[in-house]
Order: structure tokens, then C-alpha cells, then sequence
């Protein structure tokens, strides 16, 4: 007999030594999955305010009536109405953040809300198979298609994913958030959730019988987690392993449902707050605890098909003679942190600044890749993290990546000098490209009259000093590029419209913008890009440069910062302004022509 009242408590330690983690992992669930949906009760509320505003608007049209047209093969009418939708919606939009006009990000969004999407992709599939009757039905049936496969690969399978991380956190301190990658690295994502799927369709069968709908849901409740421990399993053998596991365990299964009971009754009066916060981990936690259990005594009764139950790691911490023999780089445990001394020591180790190209610098680069090197599995080989190279499948080692282009380097100042020029002129060469293609005249684009864009270069200098710290966290890297660029991009904005008067930009109309100095797709193409030139180029350029003599590297910079002074000292009293930089032309929601100048 298993105490349900050690299950829950071991469950509360795990939660409170993952609180924030384990609550995000369940409200993923909640938005992807089927899993939790109740955590997101909170939003129906705003959801159904929002569906009778939207109802209580005065067009007598809908995509829904586009769809229609389109069933009865009027692609003609289907078009004009899914039009007359576009232009109302934009007329009604009176959000100045929410902008419909302008953009691809709000073109995105228009066509959907009109039913645009679906003319389009009918009039593309006419064109092909020359009947509109079956273009309709090609389009219905790759939503169906379309519906299935996103049920299949991610609702379906994200209950293996949940299970994985709460395991994974029942026995280690660190959980990274790479691991509800976990399927894709072990390259195990489809037959993981072709078990879920067959799981899904008995489950389903036996619903159609009055005992099999509760006994047999208990009897394959342990599938999500025995396919989180191996996921190369065969469907039928995690079922019948899970059958087995529960045989004479179904009945103490559903009393430690029904103990959390209260908890869901509480949750629908907090509009699920305490399922969100609390509750919802919680009793994930302790199931995970439970399948600890109920594996523990299957082991011990040596059942049938046991051994398929192979992630000894899960559950227990390898001793360091294991994990030297798989992390050679172990041996690196004792290097000291590499330092240098006074202002030089503290430009490198906060920005990644190197002041100068010495003896001394070169040593300590060398000093510190070791210890990078070692940093990079340091939580796996002292036991705080799941070591991936002891999981029974082999999973892809990116680290090869990382250390050829070797991110978490520093950087000498004439590298970032001559980055800052080379990306500034990229991005000169990228607008002035764009506005050549779009109106066929070559523009100088920039408020200065040399060949770079400075919010380029400098852009990218500061997300590589500024995010220094957090070159080894790709995702959280991400997130923090696009404030920084947003909040460059926003003061840029203002500042040189205080001192010109002068408007260089404008993102009005935008879907997602503030103030029109920034918008979300904007910010995306930022992210994108400086993603890009953190883990790439930058590597990439900064080899290619210090193959560069060191003095004819310093006259380069020299002459380079020379020119672009003068060059601004010159455009503040006299800027490059005129057609295609500071005069934009466009139309508001109520069709009405605005010029700024």
C-alpha cells in the first residue's frame, strides 16, 4: 500500500524547489494542450467580453460568410465580401497600438479576420485543378490535414513532454528549458506520439462500454510517463506495461484523484488562480512521485517487459566515476577563473571587452575557453542537472556548434569598431536595397550622408556587450535582444525627432506599434538578426579580422572614426532629408492622406 501522505509531501518539496518552472510548464499545457485548459479560465472571461464586442459590431458580414460563398462556388462574390470585411475592420480600429493598415505583420492579420486566407488559397488551387467545387474541397480537406497534424505532434504528445520535466525535477535541481526538446533530440517525436495516438484510440473504444471508461483510463495511466522515460518503445508494449504497472493500483489511483477533488472545486471559484499557481503542479508532482513508486515495485516483481523501463538516470544521480568516463571535460573542474586585473578584468568579464590584443589577453582567452568549456556542463557533471549523455538514446550534442563559432568569446576594441562600420554599411545597403526594388530610385537612406545606417552597427555592439552575461541562454538572449533593440530603436526615434524636428520613421498603422517609433515586426526582424549576429556573424567576422596586422587594423579604425564624425557633425546642421527619408506618405484608417515633414 503506497502513503498517499509521503506521495504529497515529497510532491511539495519538488514544487517548492521548482515553484516558477513547474507553473509555467503547466500553463504551456494549458495553451497547447488539452492538458490543464482549465488554467486558462481566467482569460475566458476577457475572451467573452471581447466575442460580444466584436459581435455588437454593425458589418452583416463575417469570414464565416466568406467560407460560405466560397461552399457555394461564388469565389468572385467570396472575394469583393472578404474585402468590403478588410476595409470596415480597418475603419473600426481605433487603437492606435492595434494598427491595421500598414505592414506585413497587420496584412497577416487582416486576411484572416476577413477571410481573405481562405480566397487566396482557393483561387491558387483553381488555378491548378480548374474547378472551384474542388479547390474548396482540397482547401477542407488540408485543414482537416492541417488540424490533425498539429493534435498529433504537439497536443497529443505534449503530455510525454509535461511528464519528462516534472521527472527530470523530482531528482535534479536544474531543469533547462531545452528539455521539452527532449523528443526532437532523440529524434523520437513521431513514434512517441504515434503511442500516444494508440493509447488515445483504446482509451476512446472503451469509453463505448460502461466499465471501460473509468477502469481502462487508470490502466493506461502510466503510458504518458513510461513513453517520458522511452520514448523508443512500441505502442502496444508501454500499453501493456502500463496495464500491468496499475494491475491492483487503479482503485488507490483514483483516491489520490478524488483527494484533489477540493482543489479543482476552489479553482473554479478563484476563476482558476489556485489552479494556476497551485494546484495544477502540485498534483502533477505527486503523480510523478506515484509512477516513482509504481516503477520501483515493478522492478522488485521483475514483470513482464521491465527492462524497457531503462532510464536508470531519471530517477537516481550517476556517481562521478560514471560521469568522468562520459565528460572527459570533467578534468577542467579545478581551472580557476581566468582574470585580469583592474579596469581591463572588469570591461572583460562584464562586456567581453578586450582592450588590447597582448600576451596577456591571449592567455587569458585561453584560460577562459577551458573554463567555458567546462562551465557549459558544470550543473551535469556536479549533479545539479539530467546528464543527456547517459540517456540510454544518444541525443545530438550541439556543443560542436558552439565551440567552432565559440559565442561566448570576447571581443578587442578595433573588432568592435570594425563590426559597428561593417553592419552599419550592411544595413545601409539593406534599405537603400529595399527602397530601390519597392520604388525603383535609389534613395540615401539615414539621416547621415556617408554609406551607414548606425542604429545597425550600433544596435548590434550593444546587444553583444549589454547581453554579454547571457550569451550561454540562447531563448532568455532572445527575449532580452528585442528590449534592448525596442528601447534603442524608441529613444533613437525621439531624440533625433527632438533635435531635428523632424520625423525619420514611422510605424502608424502597424499592427502592434507604440507611438509609431516601434512595432512588433519590426522588433521580430531585430530579434531575428541579432540572434544571428550574436552566434554567427560577429564569430564569424571577429576570426576573419584579427587575421587583420594589428596596426593596419588600428589606422582602418582610425580613419573610419574620422570620417563618420565629421560626417555627423556635418548632419546635425545640414541632415540628409528629402523624398524616401523624411517625407512618408500613407493612408489612415479612414482613408485620409497624411504627410509628415
Amino acid at each position: 500500500m503506497i502513503n498517499r501522505k509521503e506521495l504529497k509531501k515529497k510532491g511539495k518539496k519538488v514544487l517548492k524547489a521548482h515553484y516558477a518552472f513547474l507553473i509555467v510548464a503547466c500553463m504551456i499545457s494549458g495553451l497547447i494542450a488539452t492538458e490543464f485548459s482549465d488554467t486558462m479560465d481566467l482569460l475566458s472571461v476577457h475572451n467573452d467580453s471581447y466575442t460580444e464586442t466584436v459581435a455588437s459590431l454593425p458589418s452583416e458580414l463575417s469570414s464565416k460568410e466568406v467560407f460560405k460563398d466560397l461552399l457555394g462556388d461564388e469565389l468572385t462574390k467570396g472575394s469583393e465580401d472578404a474585402e468590403k470585411i478588410k476595409e470596415e475592420e480597418i475603419a473600426q480600429s481605433n487603437d492606435p497600438i492595434l494598427g491595421r493598415s500598414r505592414g506585413v505583420l497587420a496584412a497577416v492579420v487582416n486576411s484572416f479576420t476577413s477571410g481573405s486566407i481562405y480566397v487566396s488559397l482557393v483561387a491558387a488551387i483553381n488555378s491548378m485543378v480548374g474547378s472551384e467545387s474542388l479547390a474548396v474541397l482540397i482547401l477542407i480537406l488540408l485543414g482537416l490535414f492541417l488540424f490533425f497534424a498539429v493534435w498529433f505532434y504537439v497536443q497529443n504528445t505534449f503530455a510525454v513532454i509535461l511528464r519528462r520535466i516534472f521527472l527530470e525535477a523530482r531528482t535534479y535541481e536544474i531543469v533547462p528549458f531545452e528539455r521539452y526538446m527532449f523528443l526532437s533530440r532523440v529524434k523520437r517525436w513521431t513514434k512517441a506520439s504515434f503511442t500516444m495516438l494508440v493509447s488515445y484510440v483504446y482509451q476512446s473504444l472503451w469509453a463505448l462500454t460502461i466499465v471501460g471508461i473509468f477502469i481502462k483510463h487508470y490502466s493506461y495511466f502510466l503510458v504518458p510517463y513510461i513513453v517520458a522515460e522511452n520514448p523508443d518503445i512500441k505502442a502496444n508494449e508501454a500499453i501493456t506495461l502500463s496495464r500491468k504497472m496499475m494491475d491492483g493500483h487503479k482503485w488507490e489511483c483514483f483516491k489520490i484523484d478524488v483527494t484533489f477533488l477540493g482543489w479543482t472545486v476552489l479553482s473554479s471559484f478563484t476563476f482558476g488562480l489556485t489552479a494556476i499557481f497551485y494546484s495544477n503542479p502540485y498534483k502533477m508532482c505527486t503523480f510523478g512521485e506515484y509512477y516513482a513508486k509504481l516503477r520501483e515495485e515493478a522492478k522488485a516483481k521483475e514483470i513482464e517487459n521491465v527492462a524497457l523501463l531503462n532510464d536508470v538516470y531519471l530517477f537516481e544521480r550517476p556517481s562521478r566515476t560514471t560521469l568522468k568516463e562520459v565528460y572527459p571535460e570533467i578534468k577542467d573542474r579545478h581551472v580557476e577563473v581566468p582574470e585580469l586585473s583592474g579596469i581591463r578584468g572588469f570591461f572583460a568579464n562584464w562586456f567581453g571587452i578586450l582592450f588590447k590584443d597582448g600576451k596577456e589577453e591571449k592567455e587569458y582567452e585561453k584560460k577562459m575557453r577551458i573554463f567555458q568549456r567546462y562551465e557549459a556542463i558544470a550543473n551535469v557533471v556536479e549533479g545539479r542537472q539530467y546528464p543527456k549523455r547517459l540517456f540510454p538514446i544518444a541525443e545530438k550534442d550541439r556543443s560542436a556548434l558552439y565551440s567552432g563559432l565559440d559565442p561566448l568569446r570576447d571581443y578587442t576594441i578595433s573588432s568592435l569598431i570594425l563590426m559597428f562600420f561593417i553592419f552599419s554599411g550592411i544595413g545601409w545597403i539593406w534599405e537603400v536595397s529595399l527602397h530601390l526594388v519597392k520604388d525603383g530610385v535609389f534613395v540615401n537612406r539615414g539621416a547621415l550622408h556617408g554609406p551607414w545606417l548606425p542604429i545597425y552597427g550600433s544596435g548590434g555592439i550593444l546587444i553583444l556587450l549589454l547581453l554579454k552575461k547571457f550569451r550561454h541562454k540562447p531563448m532568455l538572449n532572445f527575449l532580452l535582444i528585442l528590449i534592448v533593440c525596442g528601447v534603442l530603436e524608441y529613444t533613437t526615434s525621439y531624440v533625433m525627432e527632438m533635435n531635428t524636428g523632424l520625423k525619420w520613421w514611422d510605424y502608424s498603422g502597424y499592427f502592434l506599434n507604440l507611438n509609431g517609433r516601434i512595432c512588433a515586426e519590426g522588433l521580430a526582424v531585430f530579434g531575428i538578426g541579432g540572434m544571428a549576429f550574436v552566434y554567427i556573424l560577429a564569430p564569424v567576422f571577429d576570426n576573419l579580422i584579427r587575421k587583420i596586422d594589428p596596426l593596419i587594423r588600428k589606422i582602418v579604425c582610425i580613419c573610419l572614426l574620422v570620417v563618420f564624425f565629421i560626417d555627423m557633425i556635418y548632419s546635425h546642421f545640414y541632415p540628409n532629408t528629402g523624398k524616401g527619408i523624411t517625407d512618408y506618405t500613407y493612408h489612415d484608417p479612414l482613408h485620409v492622406t497624411i504627410n509628415e515633414n
